[in-house]
């Protein structure tokens, strides 16, 4: 476990796939640069990360998704927050702006797409598991 530089809980982000593509979600206030991001919000007590990305993806997108793996922690060099990064598949639903009170927008974006809603780049683990995950 990495240390946590914030009193606050970690914040768990699901990497969600399909097909070709990944899930992103703008925020409607965006944290510093970070306004397009992945469905993510703040692990529970008693969460595991992968129940708590599974969790949020619902409850921000209407989606039903199945963590596949943890691909990855670090304390995030823009927010200070602990943050665990777990893929995950759609099993059921349509994705949609259901958290109209945080999200404004999502969008399924190819490899090629990412930096322009990315630009400062991804964290490696996740980089290297969309690499490979969207080019199969």
């Amino acid at each position: 476990m990495l240390p946590n530089t914030d009193a606050r809980a970690g914040v768990a982000a699901a990497i969600v796939t399909r097909e070709d593509r990944v899930l992103l979600v703008r925020r409607k206030v965006s944290e510093g640069q970070l306004s397009w991001q992945f469905p993510a919000g703040e692990i529970e007590p008693g969460e595991s990360p992968e129940q708590a990305a599974v969790r949020e993806t619902g409850e921000e997108t209407g989606l039903g998704v199945a963590a596949i793996k943890l691909l990855g922690e670090r304390v995030h060099p823009k927010t200070g927050r602990l943050m665990s990064y777990t893929a995950c598949e759609v099993v059921s639903g349509t994705a949609a702006v259901v958290d109209t009170e945080e999200l404004d927008q999502l969008a399924w974006v190819t490899l090629s797409e990412i930096p322009e809603y990315v630009p400062y780049g991804l964290y490696e683990p996740v980089q290297e598991y969309l690499d490979s995950a969207l080019n199969s």
